[in-house]
């Protein structure tokens, strides 16, 4: 048992919950599932999961505001569940600080997969094998851009000597953009790298997490080629 990865399952209707807990404790993950935000957050300072699955609509404390508070304490990974692929709540989840999200409704064995990509990503015990990227095959060292200091072996990063916190989407996205800095890297290819992404995915998920970098090293240090993607200025 202690060896399983822990999800933290926060989900208010009940058949949802009750069926994707069973789903999940069947592919062999701990499950704690809550039916509000409060309750959610209790459970994640109480165990401290490895992953948290967020619905958008939970009482008490809705999905994003529960990913922001969770963000505030960790760099645990968060997916988020939203009822709309197009509603506005993707984006507000992924800008609070999650790292996906999945729509609803979804199937099983594709939650899963995405469970298992987004604990690939993170190195833990709980994905099935480790996807190798340029950042994944980057040479150790200090890689410097400016004012940006990337310590690719420590997986520290400053600003003008300061300390710049980021979570490990971010800190993946950043390798992959240093370890070919001037190179325009289209959406595609970094959901493909980053979020280990096989098939097409949504592209605001890679959007949304430049902004959320640019906001950290500054927002001129990646730029956009429209029409083309995005680049890490030399």
């Amino acid at each position: 048992m202690a060896d399983q990865t822990h999800v933290l399952f926060v989900e208010d209707d009940d058949v949802i919950r009750e069926a994707t807990q069973l789903a999940l404790e069947r592919d062999g993950f701990a499950v704690t599932a809550m039916p509000d935000g409060l309750s959610g957050l209790e459970a994640f300072r109480a165990n401290r999961p490895d992953i948290a699955l967020l619905d958008v609509m939970v009482p008490g404390l809705d999905g994003v505001s529960l990913c922001r508070r969770i963000r505030d304490e960790s760099t645990v990974p968060v997916i988020m569940l939203s009822a709309r692929a197009d509603s506005i709540d993707v984006v507000l989840g992924l800008e609070a600080g999650a790292d996906d999200y999945v729509t609803k409704p979804f199937d099983g064995a594709v939650l899963v997969a995405r469970i298992r990509a987004v604990l690939r990503r993170f190195g833990h015990a709980g994905g099935s094998g480790q996807a190798e990227s340029g950042a994944d095959a980057m040479t150790g060292g200090v890689l410097s851009f400016g004012d940006l200091e990337i310590d690719t072996e420590g997986m520290e990063v400053r600003r003008a000597g300061q300390p710049v916190a980021l979570t490990p989407t971010e800190m993946r996205l950043l390798l992959e953009f240093s370890s070919a800095p001037g190179t325009v890297l289209s959406r595609d290819k970094l959901l493909e790298r980053v979020w280990d992404y096989g098939w097409g995915g949504d592209t605001r998920v890679v959007d949304v997490h430049v902004q959320r970098l640019r906001q950290k090293i500054g927002q001129d240090r990646i730029e956009t080629v429209r029409g083309f993607g995005y680049k890490l200025k030399a």
